[in-house]
């Protein structure tokens, strides 16, 4: 899906000289609010911005979300960090 909105260009010039693309910056931002409203998953979230879970949870404390976890995501990171014994 493409979303996209005009801005004056001098603040698009602004940001760009700061380093900042806008497309991912307004991507960014845009889906970390869906994952505020509880719209999308943490895994949703990380998966579409090409991030690890961790990497997902620095994403979100930058932004200042609380971490929320589904009890189906909770239950599938502790199966995840489980040690298999080995035989």
């Amino acid at each position: 899906m493409n979303v996209s909105f005009d801005i004056p260009q001098d603040i698009e010039q602004q940001i760009r000289s700061e380093g900042v693309d806008p497309n991912c910056e307004a991507r960014e931002v845009y889906l970390v609010e869906l994952y505020r409203q509880h719209k999308i998953t943490h895994h949703q979230l990380g998966e579409a911005l090409g991030l690890d879970r961790f990497d997902t949870d620095v994403l979100l404390k930058r932004h200042g979300v609380e971490l929320e976890l589904s009890l189906e995501e909770f239950n599938a990171e502790v199966a995840s960090r489980e040690v298999k014994p080995s035989r």
